[in-house]
């Protein structure tokens, strides 16, 4: 028989059962929806970073606490330790902004530092978002723009004034131009004087979503702080784009200096924060996506044991097959193939499911999802794999029944 036989008998069975066969796909799409819905979200903030990159510049250096990156002895990268920059070690402080500052071919400098608390607005709660103090340089540094208004000046230190994102301006005003009014935060109230643009922003990069950030000037959040504000990240430009490796090699020479010969910092330049994000993001999506595989493995269990109660209610089917001569082969082929259809159909459904999924979290989330080719053909196959890996054993029991028993089944 050719495998255009086997397929029609196939298409002819799952039509005859269409509610059990649908049942039967259910742990094959829920699988197969996972992982690709995983990879896709995984990928589009990939494309994410890469862009924010892009839009920084590629002379951007982004100084962090913790030793985040380990090198050879040429200086080439050769690690990344994800739990580096969350430990608590090497914290950032003013001595480490003015020796950075004083470094050699150091042009601008923007520490950004978090300051605990909740900014309010009426009775509205900015709780999807944080309170940045920084400087005047940061839209310099960052290519961002202001929408509406203007960013702090260097005359704004130690005043009450903030500048927002557009994602503040909606959840606190619900307008876009709340230019003049106030925002309370730490028993203070501080005077919005900038709107900026919406920014393509990633963490993994800007350390902060800046689309939901209230900007203060770093003097005002070191006194709210009280001197303890934590310093997440600096800035900085060098004064010649073309010697950003120089400008890296003499901010962390000035850093070892003030951090008593102890490297618990990084000095990140933009190639090697697109290597560290796309280690992170490649490794936590390997290991989500192979937790979603599981799904998969529970999909073929599921194909198989509906499979085996397949055959035995089919078993004087067989018995009629084999008496007007169908082969062993040919039945095992015919279980197999009807197990493959079930679990490429899975996977087919599956495909389409994640892709809606993906067009909804662009539409209403600011991820990114990016489905390419390869994770499609990626999906059925593994879709295909099931099929044959847990088809095997209720087709090799068809193919083993005798033709005489098998017509005395009832």
């Amino acid at each position: 028989m050719l495998i255009g036989s086997y397929y029609k008998l196939a298409r002819a069975s799952i039509r005859a059962s269409r509610w059990r066969s649908l049942l039967t796909m259910l742990g094959i799409i829920i699988g197969v929806v996972s992982v690709v819905t995983i990879v896709s979200i995984g990928e589009g903030v990939k494309h994410q970073v890469r862009r924010q990159v892009e839009n920084f510049g590629p002379d951007l250096l982004i100084v962090r606490p913790g030793q985040t990156l380990s090198r050879d002895t040429d200086g080439n990268l050769t690690g990344l330790s994800v739990w580096g920059a969350f430990s608590g070690a090497g914290a950032l402080t003013d001595t480490d902004i003015k020796a950075i500052d004083k470094a050699e071919n150091v042009g601008m400098v923007a520490p950004m530092s978090l300051v605990n608390g909740v900014a309010t607005y009426e009775d509205k709660r900015l709780d999807n978002g944080v309170v940045v103090a920084t400087t005047a340089n940061l839209p310099d540094l960052t290519n961002q723009t202001v929408d509406f208004g203007e960013f702090l000046t260097d005359h704004d230190e130690g005043r009450f004034f903030a500048v927002i994102g557009p994602g503040v301006a909606e959840q606190l005003f619900g307008e876009n131009v709340p230019i003049g009014k106030s925002i309370d935060f730490r028993g203070q109230r501080f005077t919005v004087k900038g709107v900026m643009t919406k920014f393509d922003s990633t963490p993994f990069v800007s350390g902060v979503d800046f689309n939901n950030s209230v900007f203060i000037s770093y003097a005002t959040g070191k006194a709210l702080s009280e001197g303890n504000a934590q310093v997440v990240q600096i800035l900085v430009k060098p004064a010649d784009a073309e010697g950003v490796d120089r400008t890296q090699a003499s901010i962390e020479s000035a850093l070892l200096q003030t951090h008593g010969g102890q490297q618990d910092f990084s000095v990140l330049k933009q190639d090697e924060t697109i290597s560290a994000a796309g280690n992170i993001l490649t490794i936590l999506t390997a290991l989500v996506a192979a937790v979603a595989t599981i799904s998969l493995v529970v999909g073929g269990i599921g194909v198989m044991n509906i499979m085996l109660v397949s055959v035995t209610e089919r078993t004087q089917e067989i018995g009629i097959r084999k008496a007007v001569g169908a082969t062993n082969h040919q039945i095992l082929m015919q279980f197999l193939v009807e197990s493959m259809v079930l679990s490429l159909a899975g996977g087919a459904l599956g495909v389409l499911l994640a892709l809606v999924i993906n067009f909804v979290l662009r539409v209403t989330t600011s991820l990114e999802p990016v489905l390419s080719p390869i994770v499609i053909v990626v999906a059925m196959l593994m879709s295909l794999v099931v099929g044959v890996i847990f088809g095997v054993v209720p087709a090799m029991k068809a193919a083993r029944k005798h033709p005489i028993d098998a017509l005395r089944f009832e």
